[in-house]
């Protein structure tokens, strides 16, 4: 299917970082991507050496402030964790505001901004008792938050200093979340939880944009609690005694995102996992590891027929979902699945004869769930 021009240089890019893409050509990019990497670790270093020595010193608000980040880009599972953890402080009692730079979701005109007191605000997708906006003006993630935690505000913008004193003056938050905060150094934390993604752990070992890491790995030291997340059922020890060696001081904790049900994406009907067992289905995704949700569907017994995989957060239109619809169809397919994440940003469509259907991923503790639930305590009742 037709790519975004991004979207394609995206992709192009990629496929320099991992290698697929070879030649004498590829080669020569990949020099030139190994020195702007090497700029671009300077850079972060210098920004992390000077809040460090307090010459650039973070804003304090006064309450909780818990960040949950990564170390590499994308495609570590973030958001079911964002939610557990979220969801665990509100039931001890917080009064919890997610705090999202709201990636990709849709910009106020410029006009509208200079025009507007209001447009100076952050966006609040959800007060902790409404939802209030879509996901095209929230962004994908900050909206399924938003849907799954009603009792949890979910502000959007990318000063989340702004947004945070918003929460706690507007709407009487006491503990805020910083989804994708690792790299947010102007407001002091209090916590760092850090995802490591068990699969592809440390983003080829090289920073961007010749790897994928926003930072060198040493830095992990900084991390309070490291999650391992998409672990096999037995863990991840070799994975574990390696992050222990880069920080010995971190509680870490092993999980996995478990699949719990199937729903649709229209009509909001819920099918036991079971429904996938022999059925033939295509498999639509636009997050940054297709092949762990798909390897998912394959485990569940689904046998997928056709897949189409576009960049992480593509938005979607009415016509790529027919032609996918079309295209399911004439490969044989059953059953349309997607991604939780995508399903936000499935348009409405009045076709009916192939069911799109998303899957609901939660996580599920394999090691360190007491330390984790001590954590949650100490930060409730402190």
């Amino acid at each position: 299917m037709a790519r975004k021009p991004n979207e394609r240089l995206e992709q192009q890019v990629l496929g320099l970082i991992t290698g697929k893409t070879r030649g004498k050509r590829a080669g020569f990019f990949r020099g030139i991507l190994r020195m702007l990497s090497w700029v671009f670790g300077a850079l972060v270093q210098l920004r992390l050496d000077l809040y460090k020595h307090r010459i650039i010193r973070p804003s304090t608000l006064g309450c909780q402030v818990i960040s949950v980040g990564n170390l590499t880009v994308g495609g570590t599972g973030k958001t079911p964790v964002v939610e557990t953890f979220s969801r665990a402080l509100q039931q001890k009692g917080r009064k919890v505001a997610i705090l999202s730079r709201g990636y990709k979701s849709r910009k106020t005109p410029f006009l509208e901004r200079l025009l507007k007191k209001e447009a100076q605000l952050p966006r609040v997708v959800s007060n902790g008792t409404l939802l209030l906006l879509n996901s095209e003006m929230a962004g994908d993630e900050p909206y399924m938050l938003a849907s799954n935690l009603p009792e949890v505000a979910v502000l959007v913008d990318k000063d989340r200093v702004k947004s945070g004193k918003y929460a706690i003056r507007e709407l009487g938050c006491d503990t805020l979340v910083l989804d994708d905060g690792f790299q947010y150094l102007s407001l002091q934390h209090r916590l760092d939880i850090v995802l490591v993604d068990a699969t592809k752990p440390f983003g080829y070992g090289k920073v961007l944009p010749r790897g994928l890491l926003r930072e060198p790995m040493r830095n992990l030291k900084r991390a309070g609690f490291i999650f391992i997340t998409k672990c096999p059922p037995e863990g991840a020890p070799e994975l574990k005694e390696k992050l222990r060696e880069l920080n010995p001081h971190a509680e870490i904790s092993e999980c996995r995102h478990s699949s719990k049900y199937l729903q649709n994406v229209y009509t909001r009907e819920r099918k036991e996992l079971d429904f996938l067992r022999g059925r033939k289905v295509a498999a639509i995704s636009g997050i940054a590891v297709p092949e762990s949700f798909e390897g998912g569907l394959q485990r569940l017994g689904a046998e997928i027929v056709y897949r189409a995989r576009y960049a992480d957060h593509h938005r979607y239109t009415q016509q790529e979902i027919i032609e996918i619809i079309n295209r399911s169809a004439a490969a044989g397919a059953e059953v349309i699945l997607t991604t939780e994440k995508d399903a936000v940003r499935f348009p409405f469509t009045e076709r009916r004869d192939r069911p799109v259907f998303f899957l609901r991923v939660e996580i599920e503790m394999l090691s360190g769930g007491e330390a984790f639930n001590d954590w949650i305590d100490r930060i409730c009742f402190k």
